[in-house]
């Protein structure tokens, strides 16, 4: 189907006394927190916004009780997401599938404000025109994601029977994958190893966070092991397993048992850093990002029903600051 075929979305809300007064900008991004505000801000100027039938364009307007909103959201354009010689960390690749060793900062795909520079631009330089269509336009090949600011390891289909194969292993049959993640975390989990359960879904505080809820949400299992911690038990290095793939679940679950990850910008909280020493509190000034790696990869594969096991590599700046906490130890 093309974009034009596509039918636009339609979102509705109604105002409750709670947005009294506010401004109708801030009340509709908490109100469609899928919607970002410069996306709805955009959707507005266009007059794509209706308030009790009429079209709105002004931000700043005060919202009353009961005000019903009504936005249209066209469909997108899918955007070809143009080949950039990229050098990429290889850690397996095969005539179906490859392994990268994903960088932190890269974005996995294509989106509003990060156009080029993503891996799926890398991957189209490296794979060739073998990728075209596989999995969509946006995200040709790609079975699974990383968070931008999470490094490691990330499998790639270059095929259409690899990219189905492995998106219905990664989404149905997780027990014939092991993903292994390390992670350096405030304090020292008790007991030192266990599971963390709990259904994860969006903040109602802060709609761009992910948390813990009593009820709604969805499942979710962390297996962690602490692998080695500080005498003082200012912070450790765990390895945490995934029995399901939420987001942002290892950050989540780690805050949610009261260890968050260390330079975690958006769970973490890094009190802590002021008892370290000079030299390590240099490094976690520099660390601009969660203390996150996915480490081992390992999934039968598609085609020769093999068992692929890959590790990535600790970056230099991840593996410096796990050295400079004298956690080095426990990386095996």
């Amino acid at each position: 189907m093309t974009s034009s075929d596509q039918m636009p979305e339609q979102l509705r809300y109604i105002a409750t006394a709670q947005d009294e007064g506010a401004r109708l900008d801030k009340v509709l991004a908490v109100a469609w927190p899928d919607q970002s505000r410069s996306r709805i801000k955009a959707l507005i100027e266009d007059g794509h916004l209706r308030v009790n039938g009429d079209v709105a364009r002004k931000m700043s307007t005060k919202v009353k009780q009961d005000d019903v909103f009504e936005l249209v959201i066209p469909p997108a354009e899918p955007a070809e997401p143009i080949a950039e010689n990229i050098k990429l960390d290889v850690l397996y690749e095969d005539d179906d599938l490859l392994v990268i060793n994903k960088p932190a900062g890269m974005v996995v795909h294509p989106a509003a404000g990060n156009e080029s520079g993503t891996l799926v631009n890398a991957l189209l330089a490296h794979c060739g025109d073998s990728l075209s269509g596989i999995g969509g336009v946006k995200r040709p090949g790609i079975v699974h994601r990383l968070d931008k600011d999470t490094s490691g390891a990330m499998v790639v289909a270059k095929n259409d029977t690899a990219h189905r194969a492995l998106s219905t292993l990664f989404s149905e049959d997780k027990e014939n994958i092991d993903r292994a993640y390390l992670a350096v975390v405030w304090g020292v989990p008790r007991p030192l190893a266990g599971d963390i359960e709990g259904n994860i879904g969006r903040s109602p505080r802060n709609r761009k966070k992910m948390t813990v809820l009593r009820t709604g949400g969805k499942y979710a299992l962390t297996h962690y092991k602490t692998l080695q911690f500080r005498d003082d038990s200012l912070a450790s290095l765990v390895e945490c397993r995934l029995a399901t793939g939420r987001t942002h679940q290892i950050r989540v679950h780690m805050t949610h048992i009261g260890h968050s990850l260390v330079c975690d910008p958006v769970y973490g909280r890094n009190k802590n850093s002021q008892k370290c020493n000079l030299e390590t509190q240099e490094l976690l000034n520099a660390f601009n990002k969660q203390a996150l790696h996915a480490r081992t990869l390992g999934f039968i594969h598609p085609r020769t029903g093999e068992y692929i096991s890959t590790t990535a590599p600790l970056p230099d700046d991840l593996n410096a600051l796990i050295e400079s906490l004298n956690l080095s130890q426990g990386i095996v």
